[in-house]
């Protein structure tokens, strides 16, 4: 399996890197991202490179289906994300009503969680099965969004990307019952490299919505689908930075009284990156994602050690987003 899935994969990072370069004349005409005083990049950039990224990622994932070395589960959960992808590339161009955006990912999650067999339990049994439903769609349609939120500078949803597809792929291979899905973790990996090309700071490109809402809601089900197999632990491990950035600034906007649905640059990560730089900050990231996955693995192969991981992977988080908060803001004179 691995040989195939691998040259599968190459492909998709090798067409995510050409597509994205041949999009970007036609990016630039369709949907040029404009500096304004909520964005953290100072020239006019192009977003919708997601495109190239979810059709790389789409044809690895359909060719590993049909070639035997990933799962035909997969397909469904593809096609509800590239049609939410092509709803989220609408709102890239025109904008759309939070309301009409929240419906869409809604009912793809709704989708989605309706197509999981029906012994299939995100909590291992520790709720009744429609309450596990509940709450892993809830959770779902959270990472969805805070996938969106999440890229905010230069190459952090690219690397965050690369690290969970990997992560879940690595993970899968030691899950029995898991393998299938490594295939499409390592796909999704790939794409991701392939785009960052084009996304490293300075970027050329950015995602956009349709990539980060589409990416996200891919993700989602991948590590759903790994808790679901047994490994919850690992399923929590790989997103962890992303998911406590996202929570706990979206938990201090709603504290002050903010709109939360209102564009804002006020996570850690962006509060870092306007006096470290993006390259710096996406890196920092990176490096804390190779050491959650180093823990998930670990959680797998001694699975005595799972508490202690969590632990760990939490304090880990923590003071890279501590180290964030706590640089200074830069001076009017000195900003971006």
């Amino acid at each position: 399996m691995w040989p195939l899935t691998i040259g599968v994969a190459v492909a998709s990072g090798a067409v995510a890197l050409v597509l994205t370069r041949a999009l970007l004349p036609w990016l630039r005409r369709q949907a040029l991202d404009r500096p304004n005083p909520r964005s953290s990049h100072a020239a006019p950039t192009p977003r919708g490179g997601g495109i190239a990224v979810l059709s790389a990622l789409a044809l690895g994932w359909v060719v590993a289906a049909f070639a035997g070395a990933g799962t035909p589960a997969a397909l469904a959960p593809l096609g509800l994300g590239l049609a939410l992808a092509a709803f989220s590339w609408i709102d890239d161009r025109h904008g759309l009503p939070v309301v009409f955006r929240l419906a869409a990912q809604g009912g793809a999650v709704a989708a989605g969680i309706a197509l999981l067999p029906a012994d299939a339990l995100v909590f291992q049994g520790l709720l009744p099965v429609a309450w596990d439903r509940i709450a892993a769609g809830a959770l779902w349609l959270w990472f969805v969004n805070l996938y969106n939120f999440m890229d905010g500078i230069d190459g952090i949803a690219g690397c965050e990307t690369a690290a969970i597809g990997a992560g879940a792929a690595i993970v899968a291979g030691l899950v029995p019952g898991a393998a299938a899905l490594a295939p499409h973790g390592l796909v999704t990996a790939a794409a991701a490299l392939g785009f960052l090309w084009w996304n490293w700071a300075p970027a050329k490109v950015f995602l956009g919505d349709v990539g980060s809402v589409g990416i996200g809601y891919l993700l989602g089900w991948l590590l759903l689908m790994l808790a679901i197999e047994g490994a919850w632990a690992a399923a929590l491990l790989l997103p962890l930075y992303h998911l406590a950035d996202a929570t706990l600034t979206l938990a201090r906007r709603a504290l002050r009284g903010d709109a939360l649905w209102r564009a804002h640059a006020s996570h850690g990560y962006q509060r870092a990156a306007r006096t470290l730089g993006h390259a710096a900050v996406s890196r920092a990231v990176l490096c804390l994602d190779l050491g959650l996955i180093a823990l998930s693995v670990a959680t797998r192969a001694a699975p005595a050690l799972t508490a202690a991981a969590l632990i760990l992977g939490g304090v880990l988080s923590g003071t890279l987003l501590w180290y964030f908060a706590s640089r200074p803001e830069p001076l009017a004179s000195d900003a971006r």
